[in-house]
């Protein structure tokens, strides 16, 4: 049966529209915070925790989802985590005890974010596109993501004001059922290339590589900051005498200006030293957390921390899954870049329960504050030293 329908471009649009979807959803739960711990009496470590252990699931189903993709194609990959994502929230919606949250958000929505996330996606566009279009295309794809949080989180504000936590929890699941048809263009033949090398011949190499770790674990320090900021700046917000609105203007800002930070950090990375891009980013951050914290907490304050944070946002993923590429080529892509991921996910488990934890216990969020500038200066550091340049058997095998 011919392929030719298939083209890039569709890839792309596809691969695109489901991150709109993944990423648009999930950066919406920081707004259920406050609703859903009062109307079930909980303290805001419980969600915090649901929300931490969603992290980790998903930084540890991604490798594995990741090497499913890159041997039979991202397309039943990617149609399984939607139907996941769905029922995730359908259960979600229905949660009265920590048990069914941490099960329905943390452990189905976990693994759906697996598969319908930039390891996965990206894995598929990488080996649609050429080379020299790799960086750019997956910063397109990644802009379309962020569009989604810009566009989600006010609506989704404004259906929980409105309808009530609940019945929003299950507009969502409709949202997330999109991904299903969104997954045909991306089935894709086996990749025989991928299937050729032994598991362990991969793991092993990265495994030895020191550059992969020094981007991993900078990439630790990335889910720490985005996962404590998206899940808790609304509730800061509100304890610094904004209003619940403020909050969810805050994080649609950090979409929006998301939606050019990645296409701008996706473009240079073409065309200058990704390591080099990710040190700025990551020192931009320290210094525009620093100010935020240290100056008096207005609306117009928060509005500027959003707009620039944003700019930083995800910018660090198509960079990093482009050094991947580099190192590594497209073969295996979407598993080691899962891998990269799983740490970024355990830096995600650990920004969104302590955010949770330090504020029930001290009362306030000063120290995570403090925690996330001085891990944004080490994984500047981190990435300093790494070498863009191809490795070993992987890319030798992969082209």
């Amino acid at each position: 049966m011919r392929d030719n329908w298939r083209t890039p471009l569709l890839v792309l649009v596809c691969g695109s529209l489901v991150l709109l979807a993944g990423y648009g959803v999930r950066h919406t739960y920081g707004l259920f915070l406050q609703p859903m711990s009062i109307s079930n009496g909980w303290g805001r470590e419980i969600f915090s925790f649901a929300i931490a252990v969603q992290n980790i699931v998903w930084g540890i189903t991604q490798p594995f989802t990741g090497r499913i993709a890159d041997r039979y194609g991202a397309g039943p990959v990617v149609l399984v985590c939607g139907l996941l994502y769905a029922a995730g929230h359908i259960l979600m919606s229905y949660s009265s005890s920590e048990i069914s949250l941490v099960f329905a958000a943390g452990v189905l929505i976990g693994i759906a974010l697996s598969g319908t996330t930039a390891s996965v996606i990206f894995g598929v566009i990488g080996r649609s596109v050429s080379e020299q279009k790799r960086s750019a295309a997956m910063g397109i794809a990644m802009a379309v993501g962020s569009l989604g949080q810009f566009a989600f989180l006010p609506a989704a504000n404004h259906f929980i004001s409105f309808i009530g936590w609940q019945q929003s929890l299950l507009l969502l699941a409709l949202v997330t059922a999109v991904i299903i048809p969104l997954a045909i263009p991306l089935m894709e033949k086996e990749c025989s290339i991928a299937k050729r090398l032994p598991l362990k011949d991969i793991l092993s190499e990265a495994w030895n590589e020191r550059d992969f770790w020094l981007l991993s674990l900078g990439f630790f320090v990335c889910g720490f900051q985005v996962v404590f900021i998206g899940t808790h700046l609304p509730a800061f917000l509100v304890d610094e005498g904004q209003g619940p609105a403020t909050g969810a203007t805050a994080l649609a800002l950090i979409g929006l200006f998301n939606i050019f930070g990645t296409y701008c950090f996706g473009y240079l990375g073409g065309k200058m030293s990704k390591p080099y891009l990710l040190v700025s980013i990551y020192s931009l951050r320290s210094l525009v957390t620093l100010i935020f914290i240290l100056f008096p907490i207005t609306q117009t304050t928060v509005y500027i921390f959003s707009s620039l944070m944003g700019f930083l946002w995800l910018s660090t993923v198509p960079l990093t899954n482009g050094i991947v590429a580099t190192l590594f080529g497209t073969a295996n892509l979407s598993m080691l870049s899962g891998i990269v991921f799983l740490l970024h996910q355990v830096g995600a488990f650990l920004g969104g329960w302590m955010g949770g934890y330090f504020y029930d216990r001290l009362g306030n969020y000063d120290s995570v504050w403090m925690i996330a500038i001085a891990l944004s200066i080490m994984a500047a550091l981190l990435n300093f030293p790494i070498r863009e340049r191809p490795v070993g058997q992987l890319v030798t095998r992969s082209t």
